[in-house]
């Protein structure tokens, strides 16, 4: 096989992996045969005899890897562009674009290393730990985007998924690998064999394929909702992101959110969910009694007996020192700007959570602990190494009625650990605040909307989805989205959600399957050194 035909195998696995993930309908099951070219291409790279067989591995993988990355995600070129330029969108594309797929690749380079000194099925066994080691590398350290871990993509066919409420996203990516793994022999033994061999390995194939499927879709059809009842409305103020800090006042956007809860609230709504950086009004957290915006929001929650609102907020803590990685100097003090979660009541309980999982490169800086020698320059553009404020850990909003909610703020939809930690410690409901207007009318609107389909089934809570321009709606515990929203409307929307208290094997045990596997990668990878260079 010559090397064109290869790289056109590689670009067929990017073609398959891109037309089977979220946003495009009913093409989800193409996941489960869509690296098959691919590891056609490298079975024959790796028994050609040419030079550097490593080197060509790895540029077969990184084509199909960075098409299939750059295709479905292209719109964080557009959402950086739109508000930084083109100079500076251009390097910061390159982290998801690139660093994605360059880890990818990796662990098929490594995979092929591995194989070269052990049995065949213990370096299958190693690809698995390597890629989803590498996928949770991408979801834990300061450059983290695990937008494209496999596992999401069964968020365009939820009904497949129902057994993540067990096993989180990173089941999903164990059987779609594995399932690659056995197509791909399943063709070699079709094209090599004869006779009842000849479809065994098929047949293998074929029964981890339909089990899953069959135990997800028992699963999806006999779930009955738990829980009891709660009324809430969703926002969608649909306030243009790039306006809104600038030409539209905050009074004029608080009155706009009020005026769309208020027409169609019922009196027992118990929560209102306005989106993220609803309110752009930068209140001190410490003296928020003494805010005009408190005194209005309560005004608007006192026509409502039961009322919870939680609304995005940009909030400000003071400190007089630097006690935070991210506090920035000002006026002999030193502050926190933070993208919030604020929950208020018809009482003095006022409640703040803090955006943790902030973008790298747009939020926050990566590493700002080795790069913390730098705080000097970057106080003097008025700046910190930190960028954004962030909390450590996750918490719940507990209203006075008892009733716990899980805060979310945008990209932190992508955790399902982080979520299951609030789950685990009592919110029941899941609370998504976003603003995706910077992405525009792309497919990154829509991902968004439906990864948190999985939050959902992995947790058995419903989500109520607030989203500044779009999309908001409801989710059920099956994942179903019950209502939704059009894009870029204003508008807002109602319905009785499940408040349930069960706890999921997901939530008690978190991404059990990812920690075991990165041990495994962890020791699989020592055997290439040592087979190269101690043993021998």
């Amino acid at each position: 096989m010559k090397s064109r035909q290869n790289y056109l195998l590689a670009l067929l696995s990017a073609f398959l992996l891109w037309l089977a993930w979220p946003p495009v309908p009913f093409t989800t099951p193409l996941l489960l045969i869509a690296l098959a070219p691919l590891f056609i291409a490298l079975e024959d790279i790796s028994k050609r005899e040419i030079k550097k067989r490593g080197r060509a591995i790895f540029l077969t993988a990184g084509l199909t890897f960075l098409i299939w990355n750059s295709a479905s995600i292209y719109w964080v070129y557009n959402a950086i562009s739109a508000y930084n330029g083109e100079i500076i969108a251009i390097p910061i594309s390159l982290i998801p674009f690139g660093l994605g797929a360059l880890l990818m690749t990796f662990a098929f380079w490594l995979f092929y290393r591995l194989s070269k000194y052990t049995s065949q099925k213990i370096a299958y066994f190693g690809l698995i730990s390597f890629y989803i080691g590498l996928e949770y590398l991408q979801q834990t350290w300061d450059l983290a985007f695990p937008w494209m871990t496999l596992g999401n993509g069964l968020a365009g066919m939820h009904q497949l998924a129902q057994w993540y409420d067990s096993t989180g996203i990173y089941g999903g990516s164990l059987w779609i690998l594995l399932s690659n793994i056995l197509a791909f022999e399943a063709y070699k033994k079709l094209k090599s064999q004869s006779g009842y061999l000849k479809y065994r390995a098929l047949g293998i194939w074929g029964l981890v394929v339909l089990i899953p499927i069959a135990i997800s879709l028992t699963k999806y059809f006999n779930y009955e909702q738990a829980g009891t009842p709660s009324n809430v409305v969703v926002v969608q103020p649909n306030i243009d992101p790039y306006q809104k800090f600038e030409s539209i006042s905050a009074n004029e956007q608080l009155q706009i959110l009020t005026h769309l809860s208020d027409s169609i609230a019922q009196s027992n709504t118990e929560y209102f969910i306005w989106p993220e950086t609803a309110l752009p009004t930068y209140d001190d957290e410490d003296r928020i009694h003494n805010s005009q915006t408190l005194l209005s929001l309560q005004s608007f929650l006192g026509k409502y007996k039961n009322g919870t609102l939680i609304t995005g907020i940009e909030s400000i803590k003071w400190y007089p020192d630097k006690r935070t990685l991210s506090a920035k100097p000002r006026d002999g003090m030193f502050y926190d700007n933070f993208n919030s979660a604020m929950q208020v009541e018809n009482s003095a309980n006022v409640q703040f959570y803090h955006k943790s999982k902030l973008v790298p490169g747009v939020e926050k800086m990566p590493f700002p602990k080795v790069f913390s020698f730098l705080d000097g320059v970057f106080a003097q553009l008025g700046g910190a190494v930190g960028g954004w404020g962030w909390q450590e850990e996750p918490s719940v909003l507990y209203a006075q009625s008892g009733i716990g909610a899980a805060p979310v703020v945008c990209y932190e939809s992508l955790w399902g650990d982080w979520i299951g930690k609030q789950v685990k410690d009592g919110a029941q409901f899941i609370a998504i605040i976003t603003n995706d207007g910077w992405w525009g009318n792309t497919s990154g609107k829509s991902q968004h909307e439906m990864y948190a389909r999985l939050r959902a089934i992995e947790t058995r809570r419903d989500v109520a989805r607030s989203a500044n321009t779009g999309i908001s709606c409801f989710i059920n515990q099956r994942g179903d989205i019950t209502q939704n929203t059009k894009w870029w409307t204003r508008t807002a929307i109602k319905a009785d959600i499940n408040l349930n208290d069960e706890i999921t094997f997901y939530v008690k045990s978190g991404d059990v399957i990812a920690k075991l596997l990165c041990v495994a990668a962890f020791i699989l990878a020592l055997i290439i050194p040592y087979r190269k260079w101690v043993k021998k």
